[in-house]
């Protein structure tokens, strides 16, 4: 593991006018600013409010490589591994499968408070963590190592984080633990366990590219629950059927509306071609025979899809290899699966009946 020196840090000393009869006569204002140069943050932004916000939430485990320390909790306990952390905080974690993620969400942001200096609409990064507070140090900085602008922790010593993401009106939680991914998604919180992928793939550093499956993803599960029942003969007939019927939401429709919410703001700046934002729809099913229910949903929420790829059942990885996209949503560990071999950081959504067939095959899935 890379090694990084940490120099002490040197803090300026402050400098209090007093009146004459003793007193301290700084104000609020001013005691902020003096901490705030005391810390070296004057050049960072204020975190938005959360019910301003676009909330992410994503864990230690997807945000960087921890697999050493992993593993020396799972074989040697919890003592030994706070020891292991503590001895090795001045050692950076290297980057994990959000990584890129939050570096493109961060992006986004710059542009934004370029254009909307005052706005709180904005991407709010939260780290949520099972590590204990002892941890924080490690975590704090791996994070100015690299660079990110994280101020928003949720060390839980252990207990599930769930009533803390709910708190935060969490608009996306990426985890490496599928039951507790379960669990937010119980709670009605979008939410998607995260993998790494076999290589690497070279994504864009100034525009955030974001890939939905279409069911059980953005949509609910209804039409898939025909094809699995009764084949894909009934599929067709039942989508043509129900062409001018809206599919339900899917788990992650809110998390599309929170983007293209970021989206319009570009737009009204006339900034639609120079989006920072693309969005993309990868689904097996077939644009003919049933497609245009889909696309009629999406219309119907008021919804954008910058691009729209109806494969008829062909393999996803190689269109998401031409996509680049920063993460991928899909409900079955197959196309996951896919398009990680393929270099795609793909995230797992457990939900709707394919889930069946995915435990079956997957049972170790996020552990």
């Amino acid at each position: 593991m890379v090694k990084m020196s940490v120099d002490p840090v040197k803090v300026k000393e402050l400098q209090i006018c007093t009146s004459s009869n003793g007193e301290k006569r700084e104000s609020w204002e001013e005691t902020g600013k003096l901490q705030e140069d005391r810390l070296g943050i004057t050049a960072k932004p204020k975190e938005p409010k959360p019910e301003n916000a676009v909330t992410i939430a994503v864990s230690t485990r997807v945000l960087f490589r921890t697999e050493r320390e992993q593993k020396v909790f799972e074989q040697h306990g919890v003592e030994e591994y706070l020891r292991y952390q503590i001895e090795h905080e001045n050692e950076p974690f290297a980057p994990g499968p959000a990584f890129p993620f939050v570096k493109a969400l961060e992006a986004v942001n710059a542009r934004l408070r370029e254009l909307y200096p005052q706005s709180e609409e904005l991407f709010d990064i939260v780290l949520v963590t099972y590590n204990h507070a002892h941890v924080g140090i490690r975590l704090i900085n791996t994070i100015n190592h690299h660079n990110l602008f994280i101020e928003r922790f949720c060390m839980t010593g252990g207990s599930s984080p769930i009533g803390y993401l709910k708190a935060w009106q969490t608009n996306l939680y990426l985890s490496a633990d599928a039951e507790k991914v379960r669990e937010a998604l119980a709670e009605g919180i979008a939410a998607a366990t995260m993998f790494m992928p076999e290589k690497r793939t070279e994504v864009s550093e100034s525009q955030l590219r974001v890939a939905f499956d279409g069911d059980a993803v953005l949509f609910s599960d209804e039409s898939e629950r025909i094809f699995k029942a009764h084949g894909l003969d009934k599929f067709f007939e039942h989508e043509r059927e129900n062409e001018d019927t809206l599919l339900d939401h899917g788990p992650l429709k809110g998390f599309l509306e929170a983007l293209g919410k970021l989206q319009k703001k570009f737009y009204a700046k006339g900034q639609r071609l120079n989006c920072p934002i693309r969005t993309f729809l990868v689904t097996a099913r077939s644009a003919a025979s049933s497609g245009i229910r889909a696309l009629k949903t999406l219309r119907a929420w008021g919804l954008e899809i910058d691009e729209a790829l109806f494969l008829a059942g062909a393999p996803k990885g190689p269109m998401l290899e031409k996509i680049r996209p920063h993460i991928y949503f899909d409900d079955q560990m197959f196309h996951v699966e896919g398009a990680a071999e393929m270099g795609t950081v793909a995230a797992h959504v457990p939900y709707g009946i394919a889930q069946k067939h995915n435990v079956r095959q997957n049972s170790g899935v996020g552990k």
